[in-house]
């Protein structure tokens, strides 16, 4: 697998270094004879030693006689695209191809640690890697006309998955690359469905991933979370028509082998389609009436994430969830007073605790023991801080940088989730590969002295931070 490897290796071993750059001020006939001298079909704009905007030869053929002035008269600033999609040295290579496929470009503009030039990086420098890639999922997404054809793109998604479990890629980065390749599913799954079906849909909405998948940090046993969000000023008969297209949607995810979710959180079921209006009152009941329920529900519903549509339903929803919690912190104290319930399966002198009879015998959870923990606890810090954007090591990072976390307390935590994460991916992919179902436990006698060395020292960590989210929400003022 030494080939999917390369998408995991930092832009700088691909980008092309030989770059021309001008200025916005420049004439843009000296620049396009400059082009036309190197062959080359772009230039790069630059502003104070930094990229701004990009002129391109497609720039040169819609803009030039778009702006009904001789060629001669015209600078730069005319034509050019901005703002400027950039990536840095140190981003992977996949990452550039996500940017590229999710804003329909096929170039990107590298910047060093400082923000200034240092390349470019096109989707033919990806092209050369590999034909058979992350890369050519994405592109095969993207081609996609079908059900058909999204099931075994989805198989492949899976199997891929399988290959690239034992390389040594980053657990971060593996989960990203299964967020993202499902996310391109998902997206594909939507448009044909409205091109099809419903070219009449309103375009008043947002449908929304929420858990793991809206943290994108899916693994192998994801099933669904979602959601519709919509405009309060639909008439009936869109958000009837919205309604079928939703109840469609997932019957579609299900058959292409998205499993769905038991609890029935599902854009299909009507709890989980609202106006805005709507929306607000139910989250506004969540937190203002914290009973388990409701901390469980609210906190899986803060990692939503826009998928498709109106981001700006879900930027005013989640402006409507900090503003109460701001004010009031009842339930984000009963969220975090209900990861420490999920106490690491450690016994005397650190002996891991296994389940004692059923189906999983002799096995460990690793979601209840540490997983949860980690994710809810990093999740109640950031929406008290208002950074919870992103993943699990997003967020972590982001409360490094506004003082929340130590930088060793942060180091010890990620590694704690690293591993958990690790053991579980491994556990599902030894799962699938033995005809069986995936599943958060993972066999104690199957790891060695080592794993379960790493394990133990994980699940103390867990401890930790579960002490240290006690201190900081005053938990112990609390009555059960």
């Amino acid at each position: 697998m030494a080939d999917e490897n390369e998408f995991f290796r930092p832009i700088r071993d691909f980008y092309q270094r030989s770059v021309v750059s001008c200025t916005a001020d420049d004439d843009l006939v000296d620049i396009v004879a400059r082009m036309r001298e190197r062959s080359i079909s772009c230039v790069v704009v630059v502003s104070d030693g930094r990229p701004s905007a990009i002129l391109t030869d497609r720039d040169l053929r819609n803009k030039v006689v778009a702006t009904g002035r001789p060629p001669s008269t015209l600078r730069v600033a005319d034509v050019m695209s901005a703002p400027l999609h950039t990536i840095a040295e140190d981003d992977v290579l996949y990452e550039a191809l996500y940017r590229m496929s999710r804003h329909n470009i096929h170039r990107l503009v590298v910047v060093d640690a400082a923000g200034a030039l240092a390349g470019i990086i096109t989707v033919t420098d990806i092209l050369r890697v590999q034909a058979h890639s992350p890369h050519q999922l994405v592109l095969d997404i993207e081609k996609a006309d079908s059900l058909d054809a999204l099931r075994e793109l989805h198989g492949r998604i899976q199997k891929l998955i399988v290959h690239l479990a034992g390389t040594g890629i980053a657990i971060r980065e593996m989960v990203r690359l299964i967020a993202n390749l499902n996310d391109q599913v998902l997206i594909r799954l939507i448009e044909l469905l409205r091109a099809e079906r419903y070219p009449d849909l309103t375009p008043d909405f947002a449908f929304v991933v929420m858990g793991s998948e809206g943290r994108g940090e899916q693994t192998l046993s994801t099933d669904q979370d979602n959601a519709i969000i919509y405009a309060d000023s639909l008439s009936a008969a869109e958000v009837a028509r919205l309604e079928a297209f939703s109840q469609e949607l997932i019957d579609a995810l299900i058959s292409i082998g998205v499993p769905p979710c038991p609890g029935g959180i599902m854009a299909k079921n009507p709890q989980w389609r609202r106006s805005l209006a709507a929306w607000r009152q139910e989250l506004t009941r969540w937190l203002s009436t914290p009973t388990p329920e409701n901390v469980m529900t609210g906190s899986m519903f803060m990692d939503l994430r826009p998928i498709y549509g109106r981001t700006d339903l879900v930027e005013a929803l989640r402006d409507h969830a900090f503003h109460y919690m701001s004010q009031e912190q009842g339930f984000l104290v009963r969220m975090a007073q209900n990861m420490t319930r999920f106490a690491p399966p450690l016994g005397w002198f650190g002996r891991i605790k296994v389940e004692k009879s059923g189906p999983h015998r002799g096995e460990v959870d690793l979601k209840k023991a540490g997983i949860f923990a980690i994710t809810d606890g990093i999740k109640a810090l950031a929406i008290e801080a208002a950074r919870l954007e992103g993943s699990t090591h997003d967020r972590m990072e982001a409360l490094v940088e506004c003082g929340v976390m130590r930088p060793d307390q942060f180091a010890d935590l990620r590694a704690a989730f690293d591993f958990l994460v690790i053991m579980r991916l491994q556990g599902q992919v030894a799962a699938l590969r033995a005809n069986a179902t995936p599943s958060n436990y993972v066999a104690l006698d199957r790891l060695n002295a080592m794993e379960q060395g790493e394990l133990r020292l994980a699940l103390e960590g867990v401890e930790k931070f579960q002490s240290f989210i006690q201190h900081h929400f005053k938990l112990q003022l609390l009555r059960n």
